[in-house]
């Protein structure tokens, strides 16, 4: 009992040190405290250093991967540092008065990524702040005629009447895609020169100033994107659907040669690699296509697009290949499935249904590379009958596939009765589990090559519509040294 006592007296005692001042501290609360405080501090340093560091590893990768964004920030501080000497020089300051900072609200809202989106962004701007000014000063000139009490029923009414309109032309696809920045720029000009309670003749002067300064923003944004590294939404647009044509042809051929390269097991767990996933990059993107496709329109022409340059069937080929993407994507499903074919069940259609892949993975590649030289292919006939060939072989497979099992289960049994020296009826049923997802990768693969010519016959329209170079009109090669001086000795004999 005596040492239960002095036991509980030692966990309840306390070290403290006396001060000289008289008074005493615990010193082990305080340590324990300050050691939790440091601890805290120092995971908030090292957290806020793993934070800085990443950003800073994802932004410098982002950089060397595509340094045209790294250009496009020097292309605005250029534009930002030469309109804003309108702002500190003080005789520009002066011709152009206070509303110079609307120079530089230009600059920063219009300058945008490609020479399309800027000169979309730089067109509404200046359309819609004149139309929507020059109206607002005639209302405004009426209104002010009409009395001190009439002139805010006008003025609010047309402030309504116009809004209303314009908000709803938004919804009009057409307006939507190419004038909504505009009209939403013409709602906000005509609302604060409408509101405003200048009188007429200074409301033009500082419409005329407000007007002028932002042609100059604009002027300065078009000068600096168009003449130092121009990024076209043309030349992206062209660029982005052959790529996505290359990825669909890689993908196709990789998902069939990872369905029938996996082992007996089947898991069909394993997720694809990375190559047969870039069917995903076709299926999303189509706003960017219609974005681009949207800006490439008012680009003046350049390089090896003319004026006029067909837009819409880029979009149709981007139609046709995400048309295509969905039996990939559902072939995708099938190597995923928990549900597989034995090896020896694949073995029947391996051969033919790895050449339709490779057939079709050929045609696709092959109009890419003619839409990126923008040439006619001189080769596509002879592969899409070539593909055509391999639909017809694997549809003779499919007719026989039945047979070919039954033979191959059919054909040990026999054997072994021969061993045996006496006869047995052998009778087989086929597993529909075991052919059911075979003989639907078949027949995906063959709705695949049916889409394929889909995206052909778009790719033929983009053609025409381009004026693609014909393969008639292709210089030959010029000939070497060696066959000139063969030449030259043919003709003196």
């Amino acid at each position: 009992m005596a040492m239960a006592n002095d036991k509980e007296a030692l966990d309840g005692l306390e070290w403290r040190v006396t001060v000289p001042s008289g008074s005493s501290v615990k010193m082990e609360w305080e340590s324990s405290v300050i050691g939790r405080a440091w601890t805290w501090f120092a995971g908030a340093v090292l957290m806020v250093k793993s934070k800085v560091f990443g950003f800073g590893k994802n932004a410098w990768k982002m950089g060397v991967d595509d340094p045209r964004k790294v250009i496009h920030g020097i292309k605005v501080g250029i534009a930002l540092s030469l309109v804003s000497v309108f702002y500190y020089a003080r005789p520009l300051y002066d011709g152009v008065g206070g509303n110079a900072m609307w120079a530089v609200m230009t600059v920063a809202v219009v300058f945008e990524y490609t020479v399309g989106g800027c000169l979309y962004k730089g067109f509404n701007r200046a359309v819609a702040t004149l139309s929507a000014g020059g109206l607002a000063m005639g209302i405004h000139w009426i209104a002010s005629k009409t009395g001190e009490k009439v002139e805010p029923v006008i003025l609010s009414a047309s402030v309504f009447l116009l809004g209303a309109a314009a908000t709803f032309s938004r919804f009009i696809p057409t307006v939507k895609a190419r004038f909504d920045y505009g009209v939403t720029i013409f709602i906000l000009t005509f609302s604060l020169v409408a509101v405003s309670g200048y009188r007429v003749d200074e409301l033009l002067d500082l419409l005329q100033q407000r007007v002028s300064t932002i042609a100059i923003g604009i002027s300065i944004c078009l000068l600096v994107c168009i003449l130092i590294c121009p990024v076209w939404a043309s030349e992206e647009l062209h660029l982005l659907i052959t790529k996505n044509m290359e990825k669909l042809a890689e993908s196709l051929e990789a998902c069939v040669e990872e369905y029938f390269m996996k082992d007996g097991a089947g898991d069909g767990k394993n997720s694809c690699s990375q190559k047969s996933q870039g069917y995903r990059c076709v299926l999303n993107s189509k706003a960017s296509e219609d974005s681009q496709a949207n800006l490439a329109r008012w680009e003046p022409a350049h390089g090896r697009f003319g004026f006029r340059h067909p837009w819409s069937p880029y979009l149709k080929v981007g139609a046709a290949m995400r048309y295509c993407a969905y039996c990939i994507e559902a072939l995708n499903g099938c190597i995923n499935s928990e549900i597989q074919a034995p090896e020896s069940t694949k073995k029947h259609l391996k051969e033919v249904c790895m050449k339709l892949s490779s057939e079709s993975s050929k045609v696709l590649k092959e109009l890419s590379s003619s839409i990126k030289s923008m040439k006619r292919s001189k080769s596509i006939d002879l592969l899409v009958e070539e593909m055509s060939t391999a639909v017809e072989e694997l549809h003779n497979a499919l007719r026989s596939f039945p047979n070919q099992l039954t033979q191959a289960a059919v054909q040990p049994a026999v054997e072994a009765n021969e061993e045996k020296k006496h006869s047995i009826s052998v009778t087989t049923t086929l597993p529909v589990m075991e052919v059911l997802p075979l003989i639907t990768v078949a027949s995906l693969l063959i709705e695949i090559s049916a889409r394929i010519d889909g995206v052909l016959d778009a790719v033929r329209n983009l053609a025409d519509l381009a004026g693609f170079e014909s393969v008639e009109n292709e210089k030959p090669p010029s000939p070497t040294h060696q066959e000139q001086e063969d030449r030259k000795a043919f003709q003196e004999v």
